[in-house]
């Protein structure tokens, strides 16, 4: 079923000049790039992106990350877009994360964990829309 898909190459991946590898990757699986964008958050943006966790303890600091530096947004296209990114992506938990996977192969901990990606067609609606507002 083709669908699309957003992930968000996160400050930290900026930062180490990983931005070019992470699309790489999608681009090799055979996704298409339809949007890309690259910007940084305001705290109300972050917010709102991030509302879904607004209760949790955490909340604050994954607003405070994501807003830290440049951002890449990436809308892709493809067969079970959003499954198939949250597999290539990895476990939230970068230490958790499975060898091979984006975040398993480069991500240093719990929010510096490289990406952030849709984890439903719902979610998607509700983040491009902040991402590329």
């Amino acid at each position: 079923m083709t669908e699309r898909s957003l992930f968000i190459v996160k400050p930290d991946a900026v930062k180490r000049n990983l931005v070019g590898e992470v699309i790489a990757r999608f681009e090799r699986k055979g996704f298409k790039i339809v949007k890309l964008k690259m910007f940084e958050f305001t705290k109300a943006q972050a917010e709102e992106f991030y509302s879904v966790h607004k209760d949790k303890p955490f909340f604050g600091e994954l607003v405070s990350f994501i807003s830290s530096g440049k951002v890449v947004a990436a809308v892709i296209e493809g067969n079970n877009a959003v499954a198939t990114t949250r597999i290539m992506i990895g476990a939230t938990k970068s230490f958790e994360a499975a060898p091979g996977s984006i975040r398993g192969d480069f991500g240093l901990g719990f929010t510096d964990n490289i990406i952030h990606a849709s984890d439903s067609p719902e979610s998607f609606e509700k983040e491009e829309r902040v991402a590329f507002q």
